[in-house]
This record gives C-alpha cells, structure tokens and sequence, in this order.
C-alpha cells in the first residue's frame, strides 16, 4: 500500500515561502548617486532613476537536445526563459561511444555549440553512470583489466576533450541506486573518478547527482544515506563540489522537500536540483505541484540551482510534464513557471533623494540603472548585489 502524506491547504505554505524566499535571495541596496562635482554636492538630487535586474544570480536551466534545437519554438522558449542547459542524452557514454573504439562527440559539440552562441553555461552530465542497465553492452562484457581501461580511456577523453567547458560535472550518476564500476573495480573507483576528473580538469564543481532523495520514498535514497555517501567519498580524497537531487517528482510535499534540503545541507555543499520535471495530466495540477518544487529550492539557502528536465512536448523524457505544447502554446505549468520568473525578478524606480541616495530591495543578482537628469540626459551603469546581511551601499558615479 503506498501513503501519500498531502498538506491539506498550501497557501500558508507559499506564503511561508514567499517570506523566506525575501530573507535567502534579496537584500537592501542603497545606492549613492554623485555626478563628481567639485564641491562634494550632488546635482543629481531629484532626478528620475529605475533600476532593471538583467539577470538574477540563481540559475534555473533545462536539458536540451539535439533534435530539439531544430525546432524554431524550441530553441525560443528555451533562449529566453532559462540561463543553464544540460545535454539530456548526448554526453552520455553509451551515446558517444555505443560500439567499442567509435567514440563519436559530434552531437555534444553541436548543442554545447549552440549555448555557446546562446551564452548558456552547459553542466557536464555524466561522465559515467552507476546503475547496471544505464551500461552499454560492450562495457558490461569487459572483465577486470579491461573494464579499468575503458574507464580510463572514457574519463580521460571526455574531460581533457571539454576541459574548462564546464561549470559542473556529474561524475559518476545515481551510486545510491547502482554499483556497477565498484563491484568490478573495488570500493576506490568511484572517489578515484573524481579525483581523475579534477587532475585533467580542475575548475568544475564535481556533483554526485541521484534520484528519490526529495521524496522520502525510497528507502535506497534517503538524505541520511546520501550524506553518508558524500562523506565516504570525501574520506577518500574525492573533491565532491556540490550535491545533485534529480527530482523526478510526482505529488510532491513541501515539508518533505525542505525536509531533505535541511539535511543535505549539513554537508556545507551547495545543492542543485538537477533533472526536475513533474509529471501530471491534469494541467492545474501539474502547475501547483511545479510551483512547489520551485518555491522550496528557491526559498532554501542550500540550494544554488534548478535545471528542469525537458519543457516542451515531444521533447521530454516523462510524459505529461510539459511547459509548452507541441504546437508552441504554454500549458498551465509554462504561465506558472514565466510567471515565477518574473517574481523573482527585482525592479525599482523613482527619485534620488536630496542626500543622492536612491533606495531598494532586490534579488541577489546583475542589475542596470538608468538615471535621467533634469537635462533629459539618460545615463547607464550596472552593478552587482551578492549575498550579505548588511545593507549593499554603492557609489554610482556618474
């Protein structure tokens, strides 16, 4: 019998989230409006100023894919909602290498080409995967030696291949679930991926990435076994840099979600959401139970990053997950999540005050402000807010 614990009514939830969602991701920013003249006095008094968030520092992504790049709708909702991209399939060792000896990287340039083009940071997922049936044909064959060699000649060709490419790997995907290499290799394997990966290439963040963690109903995916296998691999000298939860989720319970957050976070790594989708046929469901997942990571201080797992139908590793149909119109779930965005995203306009101060609250993240004199005369600057508790003061001079 399978028990779903639902929280009956989810408005005070969100409303809880909205406030901590204010505490973790804005801050107070006072800007200190000058125009250098030479008595110290600012002219600029009085003179209209707005400020625009360009971009917000919490990024939010999607797994891409070489046939979806070649539809126009595609690649539109994809360039102006989402910052990261992941290749769904495409890196993946049983993708690039199918046949022993036909290694092939031809479909991963071509998307990591295109957000190139399209100033989108790419995560590097997998270089390997732990679960058996995730294992081409040919690797499961090889015994020992042979198999230790292949898996040399895999890290060290895609690594050195895309060294300083990527922000992110996921070196070893699900060990909570699969133990493929180390049943073959010894219990070393795994940690000695990572610190392989880090010798050839060492400035991405390397992620163990598993599934079910969030959703406290897989007794092979708790939090507390996941930390455990955090720490084991730390032991063994394996540079982990951060802490991937897929979330494949399906009637998801935000107790529960931050629940998992609180205990990953133990680690000091941050947390990403890696591979989230949401799988619901009823269109306001589906919306509602996206909202949540989104809330929870956005609104938690572990977590650094969601990248979703596919947005448009056709185009989707789950069924009944999408933001856009295949004809291009956004479901219920797509006007949910371009509406989140724009929450997230911090505005503010007004006047400077007779002190030339201009003050406001706003998302951590890039912003440019355009102040008008009384002249008529526009002028531009950007800056930064990064987190911190005190007050951001900035001199704009301008």
């Amino acid at each position: 019998m399978d028990l779903q614990v639902c929280a009956v009514n989810k408005i005070p939830r969100l409303r809880h989230l909205r406030k901590k969602a204010d505490r973790v991701r804005k801050r107070d920013v006072i800007l200190k409006v000058s125009d250098r003249a030479e008595d110290g006095v600012s002219s600029v008094a009085g003179a209209h100023i707005r400020v625009i968030q360009v971009q917000n520092s919490f990024p939010i992504g999607s797994c891409i894919t070489k046939a979806g790049i070649q539809n126009p709708e595609y690649v539109d909702f994809f360039t102006k909602h989402f910052d990261w991209a992941v290749l769904e399939n495409e890196l993946k060792w049983y993708y690039t290498e199918a046949v022993q000896g036909q290694v092939s990287y031809a479909d991963a340039d071509e998307l990591i080409n295109f957000c190139d083009q399209h100033g989108k940071p790419v995560r590097g997922h997998c270089i390997f995967w732990a679960v058996e049936n995730a294992v081409q044909p040919w690797v499961r064959a090889l015994n020992g030696d042979q198999l230790r060699a292949a898996v040399e000649a895999r890290l060290r060709g895609l690594v050195s291949r895309y060294a300083g490419r990527f922000p992110h790997y996921e070196v070893n995907n699900e060990m909570l679930h699969g133990a493929f290499f180390r049943q073959r290799l010894g219990d070393d394997v795994d940690a000695h991926m990572f610190r392989e990966t880090a010798a050839i290439d060492p400035a991405p963040a390397l992620f163990v990435n598993d599934y079910n963690v969030e959703s406290a109903n897989d007794p092979n995916a708790t939090p507390e076994k996941y930390v455990a296998l955090v720490t084991d691999l730390q032991r063994r000298g394996a540079p982990v840099g951060g802490i991937g939860i897929q979330g494949h989720v399906t009637h998801p319970v935000g107790d529960i979600i931050c629940d998992a957050l609180d205990k990953l976070a133990v680690t000091g790594l941050p947390v990403w959401v890696t591979e989230l989708d949401v799988s619901a046929a009823d269109e306001a469901v589906r919306a509602d139970d996206l909202e949540i997942v989104l809330r929870e990571a956005y609104a938690h201080p572990a977590v650094e990053g969601v990248m979703l797992w596919g947005f448009m139908q056709g185009h989707m590793w789950r069924s009944h997950g999408q933001l856009v149909n295949a004809d291009g119109m956004l479901t219920e779930a797509g006007s949910r999540f371009a509406g989140l965005r724009r929450e997230w995203t911090s505005h503010a306009k007004g006047k400077v005050d007779a002190n030339g101060n201009f003050k406001f609250r706003g998302f951590h993240g890039t912003y440019e402000v355009l102040l008008t004199t009384a002249a008529g005369e526009v002028k531009k600057q950007r800056f930064d807010v990064k987190k911190g508790d005190a007050p951001l003061v900035l001199d704009m001079n301008f």
